[in-house]
């Protein structure tokens, strides 16, 4: 064999990042010449072949229903291009990214398409979270599951599903991060990324921090900021309700490392505070009509990915109506009143993280995936 080809798919900036360092690692590891096509983002584009892979990362990254649904036509058209660029590039595995509402289907039509080459997704998507019957289906399409959480291994594997733990990307980004040093006294809050989740929950935040700030004196209160923007709107709500806070973009990291105590939208920065072991509560806060579409939907008891890894609630979660100000303050104060509590906590965080493997996610997934084409020669 004298190259590989890979047809990749990637519909966030967070797919795009991954399927980079996916693509650094392949080319790395294969003896035999190696060749990218698909869809992504810019740092995607980057790393393939010229016009072989395009950004589409503007258009893709849609969130929510309603978004999807205005562009229907749009992911329609896309979708149909995508089964024609596969068919004429002939790639030897395509590799799904994440980004299940496209590449789920798009693994279903290459199927029954007749495609000839392996299909691969990495990154499972969450269907443990929220639709369990999907996976026999996806056992029959799909040729290898790559996933990031140690628990999602036995689940496909017991559909007949190949499946390899690679471990999360999210420990080589954090190990790279440097160190810094716990304060005493600092409150740090972290809203969020998006417009949407910001607006409902920094309020909430600001209402907790103004009743620790009367309750302990000498406290400190940052907030980390997603971008300018975020930071702009966060500050507005602060100066309208008078409470003295430090806003910083693109500090979160940081932040986690020297904050006291803390409190975290439900999300990725959950996992991050846990990895850094910053004690804190989880909140979330949504549209009433989301939640209980959402309720309706996910079958799982816990909320936050730490407390679904360790199946027992590490953190405590305040969920929609349970996220009051009064009950932030309580479960904030609780924490810094209590040190060998804090201590506890952070020990505990640090200790579910060893779940998330030592590293080498990316490695190991392109290890997997080459496994697949030597497997078939």
């Amino acid at each position: 064999m004298n190259e590989v080809r890979f047809f990749l798919v990637a519909g966030e900036m967070s797919g795009d990042t991954h399927g980079a360092e996916l693509m650094v690692s392949l080319t790395n590891q294969c003896d035999f010449g190696v060749r990218f096509g698909g869809l992504g983002g810019p740092q995607m584009a980057a790393l393939a072949h010229d016009g072989d892979l395009s950004d589409w990362i503007a258009d893709a990254a849609v969130v929510g229903l309603w978004e999807v649904l205005k562009k229907y036509g749009y992911f329609k058209e896309r979708f149909r291009e995508t089964l024609a660029a596969i068919a004429l590039y002939e790639p030897d595995v395509v590799v799904l990214i994440d980004y299940p509402g496209f590449n789920l289907r798009l693994a279903k039509a290459l199927k029954k398409a007749g495609y000839a080459g392996k299909i691969a997704y990495y990154i499972s998507p969450q269907v443990w979270a929220w639709n369990k019957r999907r996976i026999p289906v996806m056992a029959e399409v799909l040729d290898l599951m790559i996933c990031i959480f140690p628990f999602e291994k036995a689940l496909y594997e017991d559909s007949g599903l190949k499946t390899e733990f690679a471990g999360h990307p999210l420990v080589d980004e954090l190990q790279a991060v440097p160190k810094e040093e716990r304060s005493a006294g600092l409150l740090g809050l972290f809203p969020g990324s998006r417009e949407r989740e910001v607006s409902k929950l920094f309020p909430l935040m600001l209402d907790a921090a103004e009743r620790l700030l009367g309750q302990h004196e000498g406290l400190q209160v940052e907030a980390a900021a997603a971008n300018d923007r975020m930071a702009v709107l966060m500050g507005s709500m602060a100066r309208e309700r008078g409470v003295p806070v430090s806003i910083a973009v693109g500090q979160a990291h940081g932040l986690m490392q020297r904050a006291t105590v803390g409190v975290v939208a439900s999300g990725t920065a959950t996992l991050e505070a846990a990895w850094f072991g910053m004690p804190y509560c989880l909140v979330y806060k949504v549209a009433w009509s989301t939640y209980l579409i959402a309720k309706a939907l996910v079958k799982i008891e816990f909320l936050g990915i730490v407390n679904i890894l360790a199946r027992r609630e590490v953190v405590q979660e305040l969920i929609q109506h349970e996220a009051t100000p009064e009950a932030l303050q309580q479960c904030l104060g609780q924490l810094l009143n209590d040190r060998p509590r804090r201590e506890n906590l952070s020990t505990e965080l640090r200790e579910v993280c060893g779940l998330l493997g030592e590293g080498g996610t990316h490695d190991r997934a392109a290890s997997a995936l080459l496994g697949l084409v030597r497997n078939d020669d």
